[in-house]
């Protein structure tokens, strides 16, 4: 296994210090597998090639035979070669970055096991590009400013949008500023193609909904994300058109949508327990939103899965683990790790083919069957 870095830059407003780099190790290797990397002079000799002859194999030039080309990346992997991302970035005009912007209103997505297993993954792909990771923290409202000023200072080659909105003005702006973007989700307002990679929330939602309504269940909670935000609206979508194709209509007395937390799950859940007439099953958007669902059920000493059934959507979380086998929860699972991996590379792609017609990705969410389901109580 390649031990390899990624390097992270983090841009951030007063009162914090101006920029911190972090280096985040992608791969480890017991010191004993180690062996000295070469670099691109030590690696020519050993070919017997040109150090521009190996630069532009290993970069994909279409000059350089595909024999060449294997022998190359074949030697490059032997002995452990790593480009110079500073020389490659002089050599080319690039920056060798991609770009995250966060604003202040979502400063905790840094501390976010989502949004931290997404950039784990995304910076899996980077490494192996030759790329590093700058993210840009922002006051509310200066987000396009920050996008503006790394396209004017050639600080990244491209950015990736995080938490796309129903008609997210940051798309036609990025196009308009001519910076290399792709979006963790989708825009369904915006009708102009772009660059992105989404889970089929509504597909998923539907089918979450159907099982639970083949289980029996007719009072089916749903306990979303905010739905200003693409992926909430598309849920909240599949979730209806599930109890449409039943003949019920859903209620908005046990239909909740915030921000996806431990303790909005918990506190939905007791307020729709309280009701006359209260759910038997809750379809959840979060693994974290499910925990409160489940110490809100254990609280009014019901067990999960035999009193109350609960579905929830999984990212597959590395430190959140959904159990073992059978898993605690029965869910929608979908990593967003492989997520930030994939788009990524669409990115870098999009990056060296500026020409090329924008790549989508829908990724399917596999139903898994755990404990917390079963059928209503008679």
């Amino acid at each position: 296994m390649r031990h390899c870095t990624c390097s992270i830059w983090v841009l951030t407003r007063r009162p914090v210090p101006p920029m911190v780099r972090v280096h985040v190790q992608t791969a480890h290797v017991p010191a004993t597998a180690r062996r000295r990397a070469v670099n691109l002079k030590q690696l020519s000799q050993t070919l017997g090639l040109s150090q521009t002859t190996v630069s532009r194999a290993l970069n994909g030039y279409p000059e350089v035979s595909a024999a060449t080309k294997a022998r190359v990346v074949a030697a490059a992997k032997r002995h452990d070669y790593t480009p110079n991302t500073r020389a490659k970035s002089l050599a080319t005009g690039q920056a060798m970055a991609i770009g995250h912007v966060l604003p202040t209103a979502t400063r905790f997505e840094m501390v976010n096991p989502i949004f931290a297993d997404f950039i784990a993954g995304a910076a899996t792909s980077y490494a192996r590009h030759g790329y590093e990771m700058l993210l840009s923290v922002v006051e509310d409202g200066d987000e396009a400013q920050a996008y503006r000023a790394m396209k004017a200072r050639g600080l990244v080659d491209g950015v990736i949008l995080h938490a796309p909105r129903m008609d997210d003005p940051r798309i036609a702006m990025l196009d308009d500023i001519g910076l290399p973007f792709a979006v963790h989700g989708r825009a369904s307002a915006h009708a102009g193609p772009y660059c992105w990679l989404d889970v089929d929330n509504g597909s998923a939602f539907r089918r979450a909904a159907d099982y639970l309504l083949g289980l029996g269940h007719t009072r089916i909670a749903l306990i979303n994300g905010l739905e200003q935000y693409d992926f909430a609206h598309r849920r909240r979508n599949g979730y209806v058109a599930a109890l449409a194709a039943r003949g019920i209509a859903p209620d908005p007395a046990i239909m909740a949508s915030d921000e996806m937390t431990e303790v909005f799950g918990y506190d939905s859940t007791r307020r729709m327990m309280a009701q006359d007439t209260p759910p038997t099953a809750y379809l959840v958007a979060s693994i974290i939103c499910a925990l409160g669902v489940r110490r809100a059920i254990e609280e009014a000493g019901l067990r999960m899965g035999r009193d109350v059934s609960v579905v929830t959507h999984d990212d597959v979380l590395s430190y959140l683990r959904n159990g073992g086998t059978p898993p605690i929860f029965t869910a929608m699972r979908a990593s967003v790790r492989e997520a930030g991996a994939r788009l990524a590379d669409m990115l870098v792609a999009r990056i060296d083919r500026p020409g090329a017609a924008p790549e989508t990705c829908r990724m399917q969410a596999e139903l898994t069957i755990g404990g917390s389901s079963g059928p209503p109580p008679a």
